[in-house]
């Protein structure tokens, strides 16, 4: 088989995890958590992609599932967090606006593994 089809095939396999919140911040404590769960999800690879959306690109299902696993374990007890997975090709497919001029879509570095 040739490199087109891997690499078609490699856009269906591999993920990208997305994590929506809305946290509330009234209070310092708030805040404080609010700021730990940001945190944590940047040290677990993800980057922001807008305010309260953050995303991670994820080799294949099983590896996303790892990342799934590790949100849902730091889940603060107050707001909402809503986590999402696509495939690369959908993510790819995503169109992107900055005012009403449409952008090229600036897809987030690409974190590498190693085993």
């Amino acid at each position: 088989m040739d490199a087109n089809y891997y690499s078609r095939l490699n856009q269906y396999r591999s993920m990208w995890v997305m994590v929506f919140f809305d946290l509330p911040t009234e209070t310092r404590k708030d805040r404080k958590i609010a700021t730990k769960f940001r945190k944590n999800l940047l040290d677990d690879g993800f980057a922001m992609f807008q305010f309260s959306i953050y995303s991670r690109f994820c080799a294949s299902r099983e590896n996303a599932d790892v990342h799934i696993k590790r949100v849902k374990n730091i889940l603060p007890d107050k707001g909402k967090v809503c986590i999402m997975h696509i495939t690369d090709r959908q993510f790819g497919m995503m169109e992107i606006f900055h005012g009403t001029a449409p952008q090229e879509n600036q897809r987030p570095a690409q974190q590498l593994e190693l085993f």
